[in-house]
Parts: C-alpha cells; sequence; structure tokens
C-alpha cells in the first residue's frame, strides 16, 4: 500500500510512546510554556488530524493554540461554607461535566467573537497543562461563504456554538454521540 505524507504523520502521531514523538512533544511542550496561553499559529502542528476535524489550508481557516490547567473544578464558595444537604456540600473532589478541551473552545471562542469555533483537538500536555489547537472560520471572509461545504457556519445561528455544546466535544459531555 502506498502511503502518503500525512499517512505517515498519522503513524507516526500514535504511538506517543515511541522515541520520536516523545522527543518531538517534550520540546514541543517546552516552547508551549514560553508562549502565550492564547496565540495563533500560522499553521496546525498535526496537519493530518487538523484535516479530519474540518481545516482546510486556505484563506478563511485560522488555528489559535491554547493550553488549559488540568484538575478537577473547585466549587467557588467562601471558606468551604455550603449550605443545604449534606449530600451537597462537597467542595474539592468535585468533576468538571464538561471536558478541558470544551472549556479551551470556549476560551478561543470568547477571545476571538468575531469568528466561529469549527472543531479542535489535543496536541500535548504535561503535569500542569492540556495544550489544544482549536480550528476557527472567520464566517464574514468571501472564500468561506462560497465555498458549499462550510458555508452553513456563516449562518447565525451557528455564533458561540463551543459555548452552546455544538461542537464535537460538546456533543460528546451532552451524550449526544451514542445513538442506543
Amino acid at each position: 500500500m502506498a502511503m502518503g505524507a500525512h499517512k505517515y504523520l498519522e503513524e507516526l502521531a500514535k504511538k506517543k510512546q515511541s522515541d520520536v514523538m516523545r522527543f518531538l512533544l517534550r520540546v514541543r511542550c517546552w516552547e508551549l510554556r514560553q508562549l502565550n496561553v492564547i496565540h495563533r499559529a500560522s499553521r496546525p502542528s498535526r496537519p493530518d488530524k487538523a484535516r479530519r476535524m474540518g481545516y482546510k489550508a486556505k484563506q478563511g481557516y485560522v488555528v489559535y493554540r491554547i493550553r488549559v490547567r488540568r484538575g478537577g473544578r473547585k466549587r467557588p464558595v467562601p471558606k468551604g461554607a455550603t449550605f443545604g444537604k449534606p449530600t451537597n456540600m462537597g467542595v474539592n473532589q468535585l468533576k468538571y461535566q464538561r471536558s478541558l478541551r470544551a472549556t479551551a473552545e470556549e476560551r478561543v471562542g470568547r477571545k476571538c467573537a468575531n469568528l466561529r469555533v469549527l472543531n479542535s483537538y489535543w496536541i500535548n500536555q504535561d503535569s500542569t497543562y492540556k495544550y489544544y489547537e482549536v480550528i476557527c472560520v472567520d464566517p464574514m471572509h468571501k472564500a468561506i461563504r462560497r465555498d458549499a461545504r462550510i458555508n452553513w457556519i456563516v449562518n447565525p445561528v451557528h455564533k458561540h456554538r463551543e459555548c452552546r455544546g455544538l461542537t464535537a466535544t460538546g456533543k460528546k459531555s451532552r451524550g449526544q454521540n451514542k445513538g442506543h
């Protein structure tokens, strides 16, 4: 079977414990830590994954990188004082019902309010952070408006889809994936 460049990248990325990927991820992780929390990437660091998520290397598509702190969500109450039944008094060991990926999409969507969030994917993680790349689309760009495959996102009902759980990861946490 003839393998194109994307197929090779895909096979490499699958084996994250291989020497090549471990080195690459470690170096990239250091690099990402030095950059701003949210910054624009000139191109996706995982082009094969980005394309599967809907990215096209053409005008109107933008990739943003973001880091999100790992860990659970502490209930924001003063001095841990929650009132009511003992079953609802938890403060520390609560689990946030949305994924860190959904949080990443939402933060990018808030920062780039003029763009529409299409999708996102994991790129790296360390002990403190998870790093994601978020694919955004410019709904005012002519290349997007004229492309029949993506111009559905121009419609105003798709504003801030990431805040309403309409992206892939948002649907997953809403239990919309499995049809049985």
